[in-house]
């Protein structure tokens, strides 16, 4: 594999690597820098509006924000699309546990998935 990349040292330890984007991507498996989820925990108002404005569920919200698509989802969850889109439904009650997998899926915590 030809891989350019750089390493950042602090205190004479390497502390970053700096790669190309295309490598990044497969190194994660395909998954996007979450960019898009506040730090803090905090659910962004653009979640919020497309959860009340769509009356979509939290869930479906979450995916459209982070530009995610079903299949994406469903290949992240290891199972299928019908099957993921059923628990984005807004009548859908997933398990928590379930909630769980889908808020790591997402790189969300499970207080960002529930609010």
């Amino acid at each position: 594999m030809n891989t350019s990349h750089t390493i950042l040292e602090a205190n004479g330890k390497p502390a970053f690597v700096v790669l190309p984007y295309d490598e990044y991507l497969k190194l994660t498996g395909g998954q996007k820098p979450a960019g898009r989820i506040p730090a803090d925990g905090t659910t962004p108002h653009e979640v919020m509006r497309l959860y009340v404005k769509n009356g979509w569920s939290m869930i479906r919200a979450w995916r459209e924000h982070l530009g995610l698509t079903q299949t994406e989802m469903a290949q992240r969850l290891e199972i299928r699309q019908p099957s993921y889109a059923a628990m984005e439904a807004p009548d859908a009650k997933p398990k928590k546990a379930t909630r769980e997998r889908i808020a790591a899926a997402m790189g969300l915590s499970q207080e960002q998935l529930d609010s």
